[in-house]
């Protein structure tokens, strides 16, 4: 009999780490006490991540060796924004490299990093944080659940 291969919408619990291609690492849950669980295309993981997890069985572990256009994707210069000061909430610390999450008009939110501060406005960038890097990607799944047919 075949093993049951990861496949989208199957619910893995599994361990990961994230590491840059000089070896730093960025994440990583292998000495977690529990492993993670997540719903492949549930968009907990990047839509790119997801697709290497598909066809690989329980108990197997592997590392991909990511280029950034496979992990996070590379930068867009259009997802780089000027926005009015007035649209971060009171709470946001204006200071360069300083996270924020904007609520946009679906109920999802959406970060971006302070680029530039500016008189009345600041530069945002809304790539994500690790675009344009390679990636060392390692993950073992522990645990499969098959998707329930709808």
């Amino acid at each position: 009999m075949t093993a049951r291969v990861a496949a989208y919408g199957d619910s893995l619990s599994l361990r990961y780490a994230l590491r840059l291609r000089d070896g730093i690492e960025i994440l990583s849950n292998f000495d977690d006490p529990v492993p993670d669980t997540l719903t492949l295309g549930d968009g907990t993981l990047a839509q790119n991540l997801e697709q290497w997890l598909i066809g690989i069985a329980v108990g197997e572990r592997h590392v991909f060796m990511l280029d950034a256009w496979q992990a996070f994707g590379v930068s867009q210069p259009e997802l780089i924004h000027d926005l009015p000061k007035s649209d971060l909430s009171a709470e946001v610390r204006i200071e360069t490299g300083t996270l924020v999450e904007f609520a946009m008009p679906n109920g999802q939110t959406m970060a971006g990093q302070i680029l530039e501060i500016l008189d009345d406005s600041v530069k945002v960038d809304f790539n994500h944080p690790l675009a344009d890097l390679p990636i060392e990607f390692e993950v073992e799944i522990v645990e499969l659940h098959e998707a329930r047919p709808a």
